[in-house]
């Protein structure tokens, strides 16, 4: 009888349980689209519908295995969405609000974010991550239909009204990331800046160096497809490293001393080399780039530390300040980031988009990712 009943029971339970459609790494070269649980907001958390989201080149290194995970975690960190539910605490927000969430998700009360480095948050417990980035990192990410937003009230960002998904989707990493490579660099007025890769990050970071009020900014690619992109968005002089010598290429452009700063974007040990024989003395080295091996400086080019050069590196910034300063560049039409969403697919098809994308196929810039 009692076995009966707890059968009854079970059965009532699991009609009352939500799932959701997400992308779950399971393994190398292994992310199925599967049911999973929808989740529910606890105190000082949401849980957005989404609406839209992206694949990151950071997605591909995790599906490769160059960057680990764990099984059973969905993947994605780029989410725009509406707020389906929100958890205790969370005020100043409403059901159905149309909102954005950055990659890195400060919890704005650690010692990294109250000493204003929120995407090196911690989340006051030290977990064994990259700073700040969780969403498909530690936890649950955005290639799904429903996310959780850890610190709802530090990282919702409302959207205007007229302000598309499309508009604003790639300012959660890319946009926020590339353009965080100029200000890390200290782009000044006036100065001149190579920025080696025009993929989206690079696109951005040459964009980013544009909006800071450098005189001069070099893209260098390999691609015929991004080179043409990178023209048309306006970078003012595209070279191709297939043809052209570019350390001396570079070095002609910017007077012959080399530019005031070289941004990395690719995450290779040629274009961080090259980068650091492109500057000037005195000059610093972005690099934004996510490095897979290790890492080396060449003795000369690095003129045997003598050269007074910087080397700074940055995680995409975070927090919904950081996305409402963004929307307003793209509100204010400073900033126009469109042309970069050259593919689109369901949710039920992020397959094949990983393999267009990681294939840099057809033109690929980014793929808009909708559920």
């Amino acid at each position: 009888m009692s076995t009966t009943f707890a059968a009854e029971e079970e059965v009532i339970r699991t009609k009352h349980v939500e799932t959701m459609r997400a992308a779950v790494f399971h393994g190398v070269d292994d992310i199925r689209v599967e049911d999973v649980l929808r989740p529910r907001a606890g105190v000082g958390e949401a849980v957005i519908r989404v609406t839209m989201t992206t694949i990151c080149g950071t997605d591909l290194h995790i599906l490769r295995g160059e960057y680990p995970v764990k099984p059973g975690l969905i993947v994605g960190h780029e989410p725009v969405g509406v707020i389906e539910e929100l958890g205790a605490g969370v005020s100043g927000y409403r059901v159905g609000d149309r909102v954005i969430v950055g990659a890195i998700t400060p919890c704005g009360q650690c010692n990294a974010c109250l000493s204003g480095n929120l995407s090196q948050c911690g989340h006051g417990n030290g977990y064994e991550a990259i700073g700040g980035w969780r969403f498909g990192n530690t936890i649950n990410g955005a290639q799904a239909e429903y996310l959780l937003v850890p610190s709802a009230q530090a990282n919702l960002a409302k959207i205007p009204e007229g302000v598309t998904d499309e508009q604003v989707v790639l300012l959660t990493d890319i946009a926020s990331t590339g353009i965080s490579g100029a200000e890390s660099g200290g782009v000044r007025i006036g100065d001149s800046v190579a920025v080696f890769a025009q993929g989206p990050i690079g696109l951005c970071a040459s964009l980013g160096a544009k909006l800071m009020g450098a005189a001069l900014v070099i893209g260098i690619d390999g691609d015929d497809h991004r080179i043409a992109i990178a023209r048309k968005m306006g970078v003012d002089v595209v070279l191709d490293y297939r043809t052209t010598d570019v350390i001396a290429e570079v070095r002609k452009l910017s007077g012959g001393s080399g530019v005031d700063v070289a941004i990395e974007a690719l995450g290779t040990q040629d274009t961080f080399e090259k980068a650091l024989r492109v500057l000037r003395p005195g000059g610093t080295l972005s690099s934004l780039g996510v490095y897979a091996h290790n890492l080396n400086i060449p003795y000369d080019a690095y003129a045997a530390g003598l050269g007074d050069h910087r080397i700074v590196t940055t995680l995409c910034p975070g927090g919904k300040e950081r996305m409402r300063r963004l929307i307003e560049m793209v509100r204010r039409g400073k900033l126009d980031l469109t042309p970069l969403l050259t593919h689109r697919f369901k949710l039920a098809d992020i397959n094949e988009a990983y393999k267009l994308f990681g294939n840099r196929a057809d033109g690929v810039m980014k793929v808009a990712i909708t559920p």
